[in-house]
């Protein structure tokens, strides 16, 4: 009979798990308490719906661990683990398109005919007349060597677990979240000096919409690699079986891209020959 139920392939198949419909459930909950935020209900709507959300990401990210600690991540399973990884970001990407989308549609094209109202507002040409811009050799030249060191931090980082040197790894993984901590405030401080809003023009909505959301995924990788840090001082990674941190190099990888391409799109040709806000 033992021989009859012996595991005869290299995949591991997961125990019955509520958080797929926990996770569904208060998804929901929170798209129609965001839905009746929009129309004037309080933000308290929101609450019931988030903390569910996080509480279904906290115990089923907590379930993956345990399996790996318990053996069941074979090498298939983590090349599994890392297609999935690989179409998140590349899900992700989509979302920058749209945006970036929207900027070059709007920039390009400030005097399409077919946009009566955004070429009276541009007069024409971009950025649109009486805007004044972010200096991109400022602040945001700053924000961008702040990521790129980041970038060579969490490689630092990575290079020493594959060398099991555990002192590396902790330094490498404080190292890159200061530097991404320190780039979220130094954005908080240009957003708060801003000489244009969000709903002042189709500038400022492309701008926000373009730059906040990556200043989003900042926040969101800070946290992954916060996370990291927990589990490498609790020496759960090893050098040949350390998926979670893996997945966070290279969502922190993509973030220092999206921004190379953002900082030389948005803010040096997207700001050229306007009027520069500079910030004290």
């Amino acid at each position: 009979m033992a021989e009859a139920h012996a595991k005869s392939h290299p995949y591991h198949l997961v125990d019955p798990s509520p958080w797929p419909l926990l996770g569904s459930i208060a998804a929901f909950v929170l798209a129609v308490g965001s839905i009746s935020f929009m129309h004037g209900a309080s933000i308290w709507w929101i609450v019931p719906g988030l903390l569910g959300v996080f509480y279904t990401m906290l115990v089923w990210w907590r379930d993956v661990i345990h399996e790996a600690e318990a053996g069941d991540h074979t090498p298939v399973v983590q090349l599994g683990l890392r297609y999935g990884m690989i179409m998140f970001i590349a899900s992700e990407v989509m979302f920058f398109v749209a945006w970036f989308w929207a900027f070059f549609d709007a920039s390009l094209f400030p005097n399409a005919v077919e946009q009566v109202s955004r070429a009276e507002f541009t007069g024409g040409h971009w950025p649109p007349q009486g805007v004044e811009v972010f200096d991109p050799w400022h602040f945001p030249l700053l924000n961008t060597l702040i990521l790129l060191t980041s970038g060579t931090t969490v490689t630092w980082a990575h290079h020493a677990l594959l060398h099991n040197d555990r002192k590396g790894l902790i330094w490498g993984l404080v190292s890159t979240i200061v530097l991404g901590l320190i780039f979220t405030c130094v954005q908080i401080y240009e957003y708060a000096n801003a000489a244009f809003s969000f709903g002042g023009s189709i500038y400022g909505s492309t701008f926000f919409m373009a730059t906040g959301f990556h200043g989003f995924h900042v926040i969101v990788g800070t946290i992954f690699l916060i996370v990291c840090l927990i589990r490498a001082g609790a020496g759960q990674f090893t050098p040949k079986q350390h998926f979670g941190f893996e997945a966070a190099a290279w969502y922190w990888h993509f973030v220092d891209v999206v921004w190379l391409f953002l900082f030389f799109s948005i803010y040096v040709w997207g700001n050229w020959g306007a009027p520069q806000h500079l910030i004290e």
